[in-house]
């Protein structure tokens, strides 16, 4: 509960306008109380069975969580999951780095799904195929 403090402490001061907070389930009247006597929005989404995630902040930001309506963060796609790590005050660098990533992931599967092996060849270096680095980045060699 000392971090769930902290968070709240992070939120009144500007440092952030959105949490997402993960504890026991057991918490939750307790947290609710809290956030509910402090006027502060949330949102609670169960996370198994003994566990929850708790998105809370600024009313505009948990309303940009509840609107995607995805109770599990693995279900969002590449951009929900963008717009989330963004809306949390993740380094956008890197937040730009994991949606190239898993777009790209989602991309190849679904090019395997129609081509077969053909993508996943060339992928692994099995066929001619031409890597074109990034503006900046060393080509591998």
């Amino acid at each position: 509960m000392k971090v769930f403090q902290h968070h709240i402490y992070e939120y009144r001061k500007g440092l952030r306008s959105l949490i997402l907070h993960t504890l026991p389930a057991i918490y939750q009247e307790k947290v609710e109380a809290l956030l509910t006597r402090e006027n502060i929005s949330y949102l609670i989404y169960p996370l198994g069975r003994t566990r929850i995630n708790l998105f809370f902040g600024a009313g505009k930001c948990v309303e940009v969580v509840a609107s995607i309506g995805k109770s599990s963060l693995s279900d969002y796609t590449p951009e929900e999951d963008f717009i989330l790590g963004t809306m949390l005050g993740y380094s956008r660098l890197q937040q730009c780095t994991r949606y190239l990533v898993r777009k790209d992931q989602r991309l190849v599967q679904k090019a395997e799904d129609q081509t077969g092996p053909l993508l996943r060849n060339i992928k692994e270096g099995t066929s001619s195929g031409v890597v074109v680095p990034f503006p900046g980045e060393a080509r591998a060699q």
